[in-house]
C-alpha cells in the first residue's frame, strides 16, 4: 500500500481507512472524523473507511464504505443514504464526437432528450404498459419487451449482461408496507432523472494508452461518443427509506441503542425491523436499474429523432454506489455497505458478470459539470478497500456557499459558453443550476490520482463533456 495515498485514522470508537493523497486528507472537515467516530460505535464493525472524495453526509458521510460480517451484522439505512440505488450507466454509441462537432446541433440533441424525457414527473398514462409491481420484484425482467429494443437479438443484447444486477431478490411480502400514495407519485417518475447531482451527460472518450487493450475490448475506440447517466430510485427509494429509518429509530429507543447522532439509524440484520427494511432496500435497487435503463431509452429515441435509424445505443454497464448486500471476502460472508462508493472488481474475480470477467467490469465515475469523467478497472490492490473506489468528484460546498460564493460568469467560463467547445446544457439560465457549477466539487482528477496511487483501480478512458442535461 502507498502510504502516499493512505492513512489509518485512530478514533476512539475504533479505526478508519482513509484513502486520500495529503492534499486532499488536509482539506477535510473535522466533521468527518466526528461522523466516523459515530459509525465505528455500531457494534461488531469489521471495518470502515473513506475513499478521495469523501464529504459530509446526513448520519454517514458520503464516500463510506462499511462492513459487518453477515452472520452477526447490522444494516442502516443511515450508511446507505436516502436515493437508494443512486448509480451510473454509461452506453456507448456508433457515432465519432467529429459528428457533434456543431455547437447548433448538440443543443438539437438535448431539447430532443428533454421531450423525450421529462426531469420529474411524466404525464398521467405515460408508461401505463408498464406495471410498478413487476418493475420492483422483477428489475429490469419486468419490463415489457418493447422497452428492450435489443431483446430480439441475444447474441447481442447487452441490456440484462451488462448491469452490476440486473434482478434483487426478495421478500415481496414487504412491499405491503409502503402506503398507495408513494405507488402512483413512483410509477409517474419512473424514467426521470430527479434534481440535484444527477444528469444525462454526452461525452468523448480518451483511451488510456496503458489499458487500450481493455478499452477495446470493452467496445471503446478514441472520439467515440458515449452517454453517462446518474440518477436513483427517486420517490420509491425515498420512502423506502423513510419508513425504515422510522421503524429502526423505534427499535433503537426500545434497545437503548444509539450514538450523539440521532440521524444514525441502525439495527441487527436478524431483527424483524431490518429485515423489512433490507427487502424494501432491494426493491428501491430493482426500481433505480430499470430507472436508469429508461431514462436511456428516452435518449436513445432522442439520439434516433435527430441522426435517424444509423443512431445506436448499447449498454457498457449500469452500477450502483448508494445500497448495502452482502459479499464474499476472504472466503467468509460479509455484510458491505457503501454510500456514494463504488465497487470496482479485478480481472479474474468471481463477481464480475460474465462478459467481464476477463477484464474486469467498468467502473463509472463521473466528474463535476464541464470536466472529465472516468471509466476504470478494479486492481487486485483494491481487496484491501473491499474493492470499493470513489464514486465522483465530492462537493467541497454546500449549496448556498456555492450560490454565495461563485459568479456566473465563472461558472460560463468552465462551460466555455460562446466557444466551438461549450458544453451545452438544457438550463435557459445558468443561475437555476449555480450550485452544482465545478467550483462546489473538487477536482476529480485529483480524487482519480488518489485512486490509482493507492492501487485500487486503473483509468481505461477520460471522458470530455459535449452536453448535459440536468435537473432543475
Amino acid at each position: 500500500m502507498n502510504d502516499a495515498y493512505y492513512r489509518q485514522v485512530k478514533l476512539p470508537a475504533g479505526l478508519l481507512h482513509v484513502y486520500a493523497s495529503s492534499p486532499l486528507y488536509e482539506t477535510l472537515d473535522y466533521k468527518v472524523f466526528e461522523m466516523a467516530n459515530n459509525n465505528l460505535q455500531i457494534p461488531n464493525q469489521r471495518y470502515m473507511s473513506y475513499t478521495p472524495d469523501v464529504h459530509v453526509g446526513v448520519g454517514t458521510c458520503i464516500g463510506t464504505t462499511a462492513v459487518w460480517d453477515a452472520g452477526d451484522g447490522y444494516v442502516s439505512p443511515s450508511i446507505v443514504g436516502s436515493d437508494i440505488g443512486c448509480g451510473m450507466r454509461v452506453h456507448l454509441t456508433n457515432m465519432h464526437r467529429d459528428e457533434l462537432k456543431e455547437v447548433k446541433l448538440r443543443r438539437k440533441l438535448v431539447k430532443a432528450i428533454e421531450r423525450n424525457m421529462p426531469v420529474e414527473e411524466h404525464a398521467r398514462g405515460y408508461f401505463s404498459d408498464i406495471r410498478l409491481e413487476h418493475v420492483v420484484a422483477k428489475g429490469l425482467h419486468g419490463l415489457p419487451k418493447k422497452y428492450v429494443p435489443d431483446h430480439y437479438s441475444p447474441r447481442k443484447a447487452t441490456s440484462l449482461t451488462h448491469v452490476e444486477r440486473s434482478k434483487f431478490h426478495f421478500d415481496q411480502e414487504a412491499l405491503d408496507r409502503l402506503p398507495a400514495n408513494v405507488w402512483h407519485r413512483s410509477h409517474r417518475q419512473l424514467g426521470t432523472l430527479g434534481n440535484g447531482n444527477h444528469f444525462v451527460e454526452i461525452q468523448a472518450v480518451e483511451i488510456a494508452e496503458e489499458n487500450r487493450e481493455v478499452a477495446e475490448k470493452w467496445g471503446l475506440f478514441d472520439g467515440q461518443v458515449i452517454v453517462m447517466i446518474h440518477s436513483g430510485s427517486r420517490a420509491w427509494g425515498g420512502a423506502v427509506s423513510q419508513h425504515g429509518s422510522t421503524d429502526m429509530a423505534k427499535m433503537m429507543r426500545s434497545a437503548g441503542l444509539g450514538t450523539a447522532d440521532p440521524r444514525l439509524v441502525f439495527g441487527p440484520l436478524d431483527h424483524p425491523a431490518s429485515q423489512v427494511y433490507v427487502n424494501l432496500m432491494y426493491s428501491a435497487l430493482n426500481y433505480a436499474v430499470v430507472n436508469r435503463h429508461l431514462i436511456a431509452y428516452a435518449v436513445r429515441e432522442a439520439g434516433q429523432e435527430v441522426f435517424g435509424s444509423k443512431f445506436q445505443m448499447t449498454t457498457l454497464y449500469d452500477l450502483m454506489h448508494n445500497y448495502a448486500w452482502e459479499e464474499s471476502h476472504e472466503g467468509a460472508s460479509r455484510f458491505v455497505h457503501r454510500k456514494g462508493a463504488t465497487r470496482s472488481l479485478p480481472p479474474g474475480h468471481p463477481d464480475n458478470p460474465a462478459p467481464y470477467m476477463e477484464t474486469g467490469h467498468p467502473a463509472l465515475i463521473p466528474g463535476s459539470m464541464g470536466t472529465a469523467s472516468y471509466l476504470m478497472v478494479g486492481r487486485p490492490g483494491g481487496a484491501s478497500n473491499y474493492h470499493s473506489i470513489c464514486h465522483g468528484a465530492g462537493r467541497i460546498r454546500s449549496r448556498s456557499a456555492t450560490k454565495r460564493l461563485i459568479t456566473i460568469d465563472e461558472f460560463s467560463s468552465s462551460l466555455r459558453v460562446g466557444t466551438e467547445d461549450e458544453v451545452v446544457v438544457n438550463h435557459r439560465s445558468l443561475e437555476t443550476i449555480l450550485d452544482e457549477s465545478p467550483q462546489a466539487y473538487k477536482d476529480v482528477d485529483q480524487i482519480i490520482e488518489s485512486v490509482v496511487g493507492a492501487g485500487l483501480a486503473e483509468v481505461v478512458a477520460k471522458c470530455k463533456p459535449l452536453a448535459t442535461v440536468k435537473g432543475a
